[in-house]
């Protein structure tokens, strides 16, 4: 009589455990393809970094912007920094040039040599005088260090727009976005009138 008894509470006991096992094998299973879900977005994500496009930008003007997709900005980097470079070639010739005159000149007045390296001084530079072409090298070497100073920051922005860039390319703003101007009650005033609404969806 009692091992009916106890089989019958035996069953009872392990059916409810039963039935929650199955439902909490469900939830494993939906948990484990939401987390795989999860991992391959992650991989997806990290697949396009940052600090990727920040390396590829300071090795090659550009590159960082070809990773971010920005086909665009290439030419602008390319642009900014030809024409800073160039620049920079241009106050360098310039300075040498008068650099040379001006050695030349100083060392026939004082020294009485080089008179024979005169020829040698560009046309536009002989007539100027040792002071005028003192002033236009020093001018020029002042130059140099100005356009040597802008290039270096030219390459350094397009290192922060690529960094930008790449932060931003997961900022997704939803074309759901809308003001609107809604008339009614306003529970925050308390009083009926006009509202502005923005709604984000």
């Amino acid at each position: 009589m009692r091992t009916p008894f106890f089989f019958f509470i035996l069953l009872l006991y392990f059916l409810p455990v039963k039935s929650f096992a199955q439902t909490d094998t469900v939830v494993v299973v939906n948990t484990v393809d939401v987390v795989k879900k999860e991992r391959k977005d992650s991989v997806t994500k990290k697949s396009h970094t940052p600090r990727g496009a920040t390396i590829r930008s300071a090795i090659i003007p550009g590159w960082g912007q070809v990773y971010n997709k920005k086909y665009w900005k290439v030419p602008i980097v390319y642009g900014a920094l030809g024409v800073s470079g160039g620049i920079f070639l241009y106050n360098l010739k310039n300075y040498r040039n008068t650099r040379f005159a001006y050695k030349v000149k100083y060392n026939m007045r004082v020294n009485g040599t080089d008179s024979a390296l005169y020829a040698l001084i560009k046309p536009e530079l002989k007539p100027l005088s040792e002071e005028s072409l003192r002033f236009y090298r020093n001018q020029f070497r002042q130059d140099i260090d100005y356009s040597a100073l802008v290039f270096i920051l030219l390459w350094g922005l397009n290192v922060v727009d690529a960094t930008v860039d790449a932060h931003l390319r997961t900022f997704d703003v939803s074309r759901d976005l809308s003001l609107q101007i809604k008339t009614g009650y306003s529970e925050m005033a308390g009083t009926n009138g006009l509202s502005l609404v923005l709604k984000i969806r």
